[in-house]
């Protein structure tokens, strides 16, 4: 069976918790890689999400000790749009409008 990871890169801006864990993350640039398995027997190439893992500890250049966190993608977002509500207090976010307001 094939499979690829993926890697980008999230920014927090203030310290952050992520749930499932005890301990806050200081603000920083963090590296998630996500692991997808190929489905095989279909007529289009898919592939399924068998892990999602967020980098801790590592620390510029490579140095130091790191540890790869299993995390749920969704508890991720979660902590990436409260970092920004908080970052950015005076730009209301796209859930903070009403069905009926227009956009300019």
């Amino acid at each position: 069976m094939s499979s690829r990871t993926t890697r980008r890169t999230v920014t927090f801006a203030r310290p952050c918790r992520i749930a499932g864990y005890e301990d806050h993350l200081p603000a920083g640039e963090y590296q998630v890689d996500v692991d997808e398995e190929l489905l095989e027997g279909l007529s289009f190439e898919a592939y399924r999400r068998t892990g999602t893992y967020l980098l801790v500890g590592s620390q510029a250049g490579g140095r130091g000790s790191a540890e790869m966190r299993p995390i749920d993608p969704r508890d991720l977002e979660a902590a990436l749009v409260r970092d920004r509500a908080l970052s950015d207090p005076a730009e209301p976010g796209e859930a903070a409008l009403s069905p009926l307001e227009e956009r300019s």
